[in-house]
């Protein structure tokens, strides 16, 4: 019989509905079933995607005897960190603070107030891998807290007390370019100078570090700080981290050199590589990063669009690391598929060039690859094409992996974003109509006035929004206004700021995570470290300073700067945690603009425009200019345009801006990295 998980939205919580475990939802009920019987809470919080949820789920929910275990001592509650990041971010907090590394699933044991006193991630039926079974687990913890072992209280309090104290170090904190500039130099200390990325293992795509070094790179001229961030993408693009056959990256390489993935595929991972990749060819004309960001976009159509009405779909949240019960088999191929699939001949030059060998690479099956260096020529390029779309079609008659469909507001932002400047960069401009049309699916079917939600699935929306949803969605909305010029875009990021400020302003000038008039939980969190996305008060911090130099106010710059006071102290004492606020606070010094003055369809001014789009230049704000209306009297760029009579362009930084440039061709010239430092 299902149980109550059967009336959930979310995906993941719909695959744990015919477990035999008697699962709540997060709501007050559960809470008020704990106090009524006595029982503590068990949380378990997990994704769709997630292989090792899968794992203790076969294990341990669907087995009878542990679900009744857990069904007479706990009250058990299920989580989608996904939909629901806020308890995910306290209660993987807690769980730090018990010395675990942290991940999921995460199985955390809390009173009947919500307070956590002990906790754990996944945890096997029997007793291995150095872990106690996870029925003996049970056992313990609901014999400590019945018998009101003191332990119980001594970890509830240290916990809470832990959670809710604010580290701040003494005396005033001043973070410049210079202490940017120390920090990325740095972080080339840590970078593997032959597989490319962070050394060691996992590797993770860690794209605010690769955001950080390119920074770096423009504000200093040093060309080994982007040459770093270039060797990391070029080695994950060809690793098997990469799908060579239909496109996309997975969350992280299990391995040291980007070979063997965690198969799973996130719309966030993507859409922050989509930016950096975008970026990387029009700087390098490398046809390798065009190629992976056209890939990842065909693959963004075929498999995640979520339809909404009319003309508009958004993206869905990720896709399964397993199909079948297997993580990676619908990925993976043997040398006998492919000799079925393309026949002798043309196996035999797919596998040379893609890693497919006859016992494989992993675990008897092969992950395609490119890591080897084997030369090939354009006529081999297009053959491979060919051949690809065989394999493709021949894969997509196996069983897929669970596709997470619901829609995230954030993750959605953060592709909108990333798609608009794609478009521009690429001259792609159906990524453009594609970013448009995800949007108008948010604004359609996720907002309630001038209020956001969170997440989306036939019909029902989680409110209210969270922070990370009006930075991300303000900031597609900039996006798509410096793509397009269209006032509407503008409107809407700027009654989504102050929607944020209105409902999530902290004390300290950043902003809490919940909004005030949100569900109660045991503290509002408010973390500024990233996670596996951007943190939401460095997303805001950016769209805050973007805002500033399209409107001209500088309220906007005055708020932004009262989230620097009061954040950047609690960087400090980690630095390297706080990457995307750091790579803020550099938009808010260099303050890069790219101003095009002209008439609307005048071939002269859309050249210029259409090459100022293609300048690679991290977080420049673009904008166009109507010559009849003219910049405001108060732009630094100003009164070099009115002594032009034809269509010009200026980059400006640090309050200053260039000479003209009336030749599109020219353009480029502008980039003197040291002089925009």
């Amino acid at each position: 019989m299902p149980n109550r998980l059967a009336e959930a939205a979310s995906p993941y919580l719909l695959q744990h509905a015919e477990n035999p475990v008697d699962w709540w939802e997060w709501t007050p009920e559960a809470f008020a079933e704990a106090r009524r019987s006595g029982r503590p809470v068990l949380l378990s919080v997990g994704y769709a995607a997630c292989h090792w949820c899968h794992v203790m789920a076969h294990e341990s929910f669907e087995d009878d005897a542990t679900s009744a275990v857990m069904n007479e001592l706990f009250v058990n509650i299920k989580v989608d960190r996904e939909e629901r990041p806020d308890i995910d971010q306290i209660y993987m907090s807690a769980l730090q603070q018990l010395g675990v590394s942290g991940g999921w699933p995460m199985t955390m044991f809390l009173d009947a107030d919500g307070a956590p006193f002990w906790g754990g991630t996944y945890f096997p039926n029997e007793a291995r891998y150095g872990q106690p079974a996870f029925v003996d687990v049970l056992k313990t913890m609901a014999n400590a807290y019945a018998s009101g072992d003191p332990r119980i209280a001594t970890n509830r309090e240290a916990l809470l007390h832990k959670l809710t104290e604010r580290a701040r170090p003494a005396g005033k904190v001043v973070i410049g370019a210079n202490e940017l500039d120390d920090v990325a130099g740095r972080i080339l200390g840590i970078m593997d100078p032959e597989h490319g990325g962070l050394k060691g293992a996992p590797k993770f795509p860690n794209t605010p570090f690769l955001e950080l070094l390119w920074r770096a790179y423009e504000r200093t001229g040093r060309e080994r700080f982007r040459n770093e961030a270039l060797h990391a993408l070029d080695a994950m693009s060809e690793g098997g981290i990469y799908d060579h056959i239909g496109g996309g990256y997975s969350r992280y390489s299990v391995d040291d050199h980007w070979l063997v993935p965690h198969f799973e595929k996130m719309l966030y991972d993507n859409a922050q590589l989509l930016d950096l990749l975008s970026l990387a060819f029009v700087e390098t004309h490398e046809p390798l990063f065009r190629a992976r960001a056209e890939e990842t976009v065909a693959w963004l159509q075929r498999e995640m669009l979520v339809e909404g009405d009319g003309n508009t779909a958004a993206f869905a949240a990720s896709l399964d690391a397993d199909s079948e019960g297997h993580e990676g088999r619908y990925y993976v191929w043997t040398l006998k598929q492919l000799l079925d699939a393309l026949g002798a001949q043309d196996a035999e030059f797919f596998a040379r060039h893609y890693d497919i060998a006859p016992f494989g690479n992993w675990e008897g099956v092969s992950i395609p690859n490119r890591l080897k260096e084997v030369e090939r020529s354009g006529a081999d390029d297009i053959r491979l094409a060919m051949l690809r779309d065989k394999l493709l079609a021949v894969r997509s008659k196996r069983v897929p992996p669970g596709r997470d469909d619901k829609v995230l507001a954030d993750w959605n932002g953060l592709m909108i974003a990333a798609l608009a400047r794609a478009a521009g960069r690429l001259d792609r401009p159906e990524w453009l109509e594609l970013a448009r049309g995800a949007f108008d699916f948010i604004v359609a079917h996720m907002t309630r006035g001038e209020r956001l939600g969170h997440s989306y699935r036939q019909g029902k929306l989680v409110v209210p929004g969270l922070s990370s949803d009006y930075a991300a969605m303000a900031g597609a909305a900039l996006a798509l206004h410096e793509a397009t010029g269209e006032p509407t875009y503008l409107d809407r990021a700027i009654g989504w700021m102050r929607s944020l400020d209105a409902h999530h302003a902290g004390p300290d000038g950043g902003y809490y995570l919940t909004a005030a008039d949100a569900e109660g939980l045991i503290l509002r969190p408010d973390a500024t470290m990233d996670d596996a996305v951007t943190n939401p008060n460095a997303v805001a911090a950016r769209a805050l300073a973007h805002l500033a130099s399209l409107t001209g106010d500088e309220g906007w710059r005055a708020r932004l700067d009262r989230l620097f006071d009061g954040l950047l102290p609690r960087a400090a004492p980690q630095l390297y945690s706080h990457a995307g606020l750091l790579n803020a606070l550099d938009t808010r010094l260099r303050s890069p603009e790219l101003v095009v003055v002209g008439t609307a369809d005048d071939p002269a001014t859309e050249a210029l425009w259409s090459a100022a789009q293609k300048l690679p230049l991290i977080d420049a704000v673009l904008q166009r200019v109507d010559a009849a209306t003219g910049l405001p009297a108060d732009h630094p760029a100003a009164i070099k345009a009115v002594s032009v009579s034809q269509p010009s362009a200026f980059l400006c930084a640090n309050g200053t801006c260039s000479l003209p440039v009336t030749d599109a061709n020219q353009l480029a010239t502008l980039l003197n990295r040291p002089a925009l430092g």
